[in-house]
């Protein structure tokens, strides 16, 4: 176990930035052993997938991983992969999204974008290589790490990376993203809208939560329900409050360029709500967030605290 990552089940609980800080500190740890080191060839790739993905980012979706494998007891050794995995999925979308065939963006996580930094042809294989570490990482075998023998390990790790490959691709992830670039310059219906949302942002927020769960043990179909409905409101919360904070706060304090979806004419929910009720509709999805956990009592401390985060951030 990594001595600056938090333990699964902590006698006397952390506060919530004591608990941030340590996870988002042990996450390069983490992230440090899973990618390449540039002594290995091709050497260039390696230090660009390591630029992208290290030293940056609030770390919101190794967060949910963790916080969930709290409530059922998710060995360390597997929370540690499947954090690493989905924030590979997570950032490889970043360094594809920024490229000039999609948002051509030249500023991420407060530095340069990856194509900037290097080349268009660099960071296309950057995100198609941190997509394939990410699924390396998640099925590696694990027993050996362990120190015992788990007779179901390989069928939950089969079904986490079941469910991070639907979370990542077209009918997820990537699927929303199509939809995003479809949609500029086009008027959508508030439910057009959060279906996008709940595609790009949302699936991959809720493959999070599910794969810090599954790691623990089956759950029920009362507690897999509890657990869609929490991820389906920090989900759609998430997409809310960026697009409150690009049309409100500054580049310097986004760490990425400010009001860039009102230049390129894209929908959002300020766009089509205005501002005041956007708040609003975040503050609900907010109670809803909570309302959801309230079967797992106190074991849910840290995803309650993960949405009050995730709504009132300032960035």
């Amino acid at each position: 176990m990594n001595a600056q990552m938090p333990a699964a089940s902590a006698q006397a609980p952390l506060a919530f930035a004591d608990w941030t800080g340590q996870v988002q500190g042990g996450m390069e740890d983490v992230l440090d052993r899973f990618l390449a080191p540039t002594s290995v060839v091709p050497a260039r790739l390696h230090e660009a997938m390591r630029y992208t993905a290290m030293e940056g980012g609030k770390r919101v979706r190794p967060l949910l991983v963790y916080a969930a494998g709290d409530i059922f007891a998710t060995p360390r050794v597997l929370l540690d992969r499947a954090a690493a995995a989905v924030e590979m999925i997570h950032v490889y979308s970043l360094v594809h999204d920024d490229m000039p065939c999609m948002d051509d963006d030249a500023l991420r996580r407060g530095k340069p974008t990856v194509h900037v930094q290097y080349d268009e042809a660099t960071a296309l294989l950057v995100g198609d290589a941190l997509q394939a570490q990410a699924f390396e990482t998640l099925s590696a075998p694990l027993e050996a790490e362990l120190g015992q023998h788990d007779p179901g390990l390989s069928a939950r790790q089969l079904r986490m990376v079941n469910l991070l490959a639907q979370a990542a691709g077209s009918v997820g992830m990537c699927g929303g993203q199509a939809i995003d670039l479809a949609s500029v310059g086009m008027t959508l219906s508030l439910a057009e809208l959060e279906q996008m949302h709940r595609l790009k942002t949302g699936a991959l927020l809720r493959a999070a939560v599910l794969l810090g769960a599954l790691g623990g043990k089956a759950l029920t179909a009362d507690e897999s329900a509890a657990l869609d409905e929490y991820a389906r409101a920090i989900g759609l919360a998430f997409q809310v409050v960026d697009d409150i904070l690009d049309a409100t706060a500054d580049s310097a304090t986004l760490g990425k360029t400010a009001g860039k979806d009102a230049a390129d004419n894209k929908p959002t929910y300020v766009s089509i709500l205005g501002l005041a009720e956007s708040q609003a509709l975040a503050e609900k999805l907010r109670g809803n967030a909570h309302a959801a956990l309230l079967r797992f009592g106190e074991k849910a401390r840290r995803l309650r605290e993960l949405a009050d985060l995730i709504v009132q951030r300032k960035t």
